[in-house]
């Protein structure tokens, strides 16, 4: 059962490059003290200053999240926050030598690799889990985001897009390490060929290409390797949805309802939510018992080979 922080066994990092800046970008990712959370710094920048990874640090959601303080920022941060969220990694930095996370290949899967390489080391001190009491809902138009008392962390995401291989897919997960391991974590990114030359225009997805983002246009998938689900886009928007879920820096027991969400509404979720604080409880359970008398499952996070600090 885990229920005690996490961070990382010791530093890892790598290259990529920014799917919208297009820019060569240095990440290293190293072990943080208990109650850290997640925080980005810019190497590339004076006094290297540092943003915490949280959903009140948001300031800008076109076609990623991105946070920032004091006039520095980092974008396109859902991806490997995916990866922190899904393998309950509570504590670390990361250093960035440029304004974006990599994009690697589109999904979460390179940093699920590169966390496994240096393993996952279990803290001395309990997570703080936001457990959901009432229920709460965010809409806009026939865009919504419905949130209900649960045992476990579900979701259920429905998209539907204009387009022959995006019509009513949907797709239901109850949370855990190994379910994002296996089902959501290898979910790329995708876009439409007919939008590519506008984003350039507009010096968005300099970076982008069938290395990174599953392409289609008006009627095939142009990747000659195809797809890796037949699903794989609603799982891929599974996946940016733990990635902003993240941001509240606490795991979430609860049951979420979304439909045609994207960055923007969840972040209005996310904001809304944790202002009204009747809708939720902070638990900390000191022990497995605890957590069997106030009826909550908590997520087995992955890598059950951790080992203790």
């Amino acid at each position: 059962m885990d229920y005690k922080q996490r961070t990382l066994n010791e530093e890892i990092g790598c290259t990529g490059i920014g799917l919208h800046t297009g820019e060569k970008i240095r990440i290293t990712m190293r072990p943080a003290p208990c109650d850290t959370g997640i925080r980005f710094v810019r190497t590339d920048l004076p006094q290297s200053p540092m943003i915490e990874a949280r959903f009140d640090n948001v300031f800008d959601t076109t076609l990623a999240t991105t946070i920032g303080s004091n006039g520095t920022r980092v974008s396109t941060i859902e991806h490997l926050m995916a990866a922190f969220y899904g393998l309950g990694i509570d504590n670390a930095v990361v250093g960035l030598d440029g304004p974006e996370v990599p994009i690697m290949d589109g999904s979460s899967a390179p940093f699920v690799l590169l966390i496994k390489s240096v393993g996952i080391r279990e803290q001395k001190k309990a997570k703080r889990f936001i457990v959901v009491k009432k229920p709460f809902k965010v809409d806009d138009g026939d865009r919504s985001i419905s949130v209900y008392p649960s045992k476990e962390l579900r979701i259920n995401y429905m998209i539907d897009f204009q387009h022959p291989l995006l019509r009513n897919q949907a797709y239901e997960m109850s949370f855990s390490g190994g379910a994002f391991v296996r089902e959501i974590s290898r979910a790329r990114t995708f876009g439409f060929l007919k939008d590519v030359q506008t984003l350039k225009d507009n010096g968005l997805a300099k970076g982008g290409s069938l290395d990174n983002a599953v392409v289609m246009d008006d009627f095939r998938i142009l990747n000659e390797d195809g797809l890796r689900f037949k699903d794989e886009f609603v799982r891929h928007k599974i996946l940016d949805f733990l990635g902003d879920l993240s941001l509240i820096q606490s795991p979430v027991i609860g049951r979420f309802e979304v439909r045609k969400s994207g960055h923007f509404l969840n972040q209005e979720m996310l904001t809304g939510l944790m202002r009204s604080k009747k809708h939720w409880k902070v638990f900390e359970f000191k022990t497995p018992e605890e957590c069997t008398n106030n009826s909550v499952r908590i997520p087995a996070f992955g890598l059950p080979e951790a080992a203790a600090a």
